[in-house]
């Protein structure tokens, strides 16, 4: 993973120092390291947040020692998925570099500790009917802990569970089996969760000066404290990063940069967004950087009304039918505002917005069926006088 980045002046030495932040050798992890060290979870979750960060530094992309002003960096969006929320919270300005580390660190260790506790794992189930993928995962005792989009979901479990659901996939469905630690983003890891729920209270965490979505709905995160907060609960929570992709495509991004190690992330952007024109480009290598420099230096040219959206979209966080609030249009909304239910196979989901704002438009009338990811409603931002 490493091997190529090193040559760049300054790699080796961010390295080390992450890696005594992290109390992990991340350089020979991430040079020679076997097949055997890089499933280890505590070591590796410090080694992919450390690589994104370096290079987002040497895109510029670091808040740096003086925090944005609220609204500097409206022109990005970011989003993570799974331990990629970390990476997302130091490039919204949430965390430092050091306490993304640090937490990374923390939450790698604990959910390996999680993982020794009982023998689980997690499969793709890629392809088939989105509803049959869910009741074939139930019917097995396991969890959908990733909802990637482009018809990828991850079933998360007991290994007997796994077997069955491999042994009986759903029609026109493919399972392969991941080489992971265990049963991430299930109830397997509640023990992680706990420890880092009485850790966070130590930290200060910023507000996000740039728009930073969650993986739980697709939202964005207003303060520093909802991000930290959401941090935790991820661990134990299913990753909805099909959600995050709706809301993309929604705030009308024009492109998409996947910080390494990348390609997974932009295979599911390229086949959610075939069509959209939206330039998607994986970090694999130093040589892609400067078109990486290129896409960043053409956004920043831009007016901010060519690319500053003036209203946010709630979308549906499951595949199900909407029972929206009675909300008028022109209704002014604090955050937290219920806005209705979805009513999925396994249960009723409320949905609420998630910052202070307008109801400029209902997207959906009652009964309407929704895929996870689809708009809702459209509200426009509070703005103070």
């Amino acid at each position: 993973m490493l091997t190529e980045w090193l040559e760049l002046p300054g790699a080796e030495s961010f390295f080390r120092w992450a890696g005594a932040i992290a109390d992990a050798d991340l350089l020979t992890l991430g040079t020679t390291g076997d097949a055997e060290a890089i499933k280890d979870t505590a070591v590796t979750q410090p080694l992919v947040v450390a690589m994104s960060l370096y290079v987002a530094r040497e895109l510029g992309g670091l808040p740096g020692p003086v925090q944005h002003a609220p609204h500097a960096g409206r022109d990005v969006v970011i989003a993570g998925h799974s331990v990629g929320e970390l990476t997302a919270a130091a490039l919204a300005g949430v965390l430092s570099v050091e306490a993304a580390i640090a937490l990374t660190a923390v939450r790698g260790r604990a959910m390996a500790a999680a993982c020794a506790q009982t023998p689980t794992g997690m499969s793709a189930v890629l392809g088939g009917d989105p509803d049959e993928v869910l009741a074939a995962i139930e019917k097995h005792g396991l969890t959908p802990a990733n909802m990637n989009g482009a018809g990828q979901v991850v079933a998360a479990g007991a290994l007997d569970g796994l077997e069955a659901l491999k042994a009986d996939p759903p029609a026109k469905a493919r399972i392969m089996p991941l080489s992971v630690a265990g049963a991430f983003h299930t109830s397997y890891m509640a023990s992680a969760r706990e420890e880092l729920d009485g850790l966070i209270g130590g930290l200060r965490p910023a507000e996000p000066s740039r728009l930073l979505l969650s993986n739980a709905d697709g939202q964005a995160v207003d303060t520093g404290a909802a991000a930290l907060s959401r941090l935790v609960s991820q661990v134990t929570s299913p990753v909805r990063f099909d959600s995050c992709l709706a809301t993309m495509r929604e705030l009308g991004v024009t492109a998409v940069i996947e910080l390494p190690p990348a390609g997974a992330l932009a295979g599911l952007a390229k086949r959610e967004w075939k069509g959209a024109g939206i330039e998607i480009l994986a970090l694999t290598g130093p040589a892609d950087l400067d078109r990486a420099r290129e896409l960043i230096d053409a956004e920043r040219g831009r007016t901010e009304a060519e690319h500053l959206p003036d209203w946010r979209v709630v979308v549906s966080p499951v595949r199900g039918t909407v029972s929206p609030a009675e909300v008028a249009e022109g209704t002014s909304l604090p955050a937290g505002t219920p806005l209705g239910l979805i009513r999925s196979r396994r249960e009723d989901v409320h949905v609420s917005a998630g910052y202070d704002g307008v109801l400029a438009e209902w997207l959906v009338h009652e009964g309407d069926l929704v895929d996870a990811g689809d708009p809702i409603a459209r509200l426009y931002p509070e703005v103070s006088a």
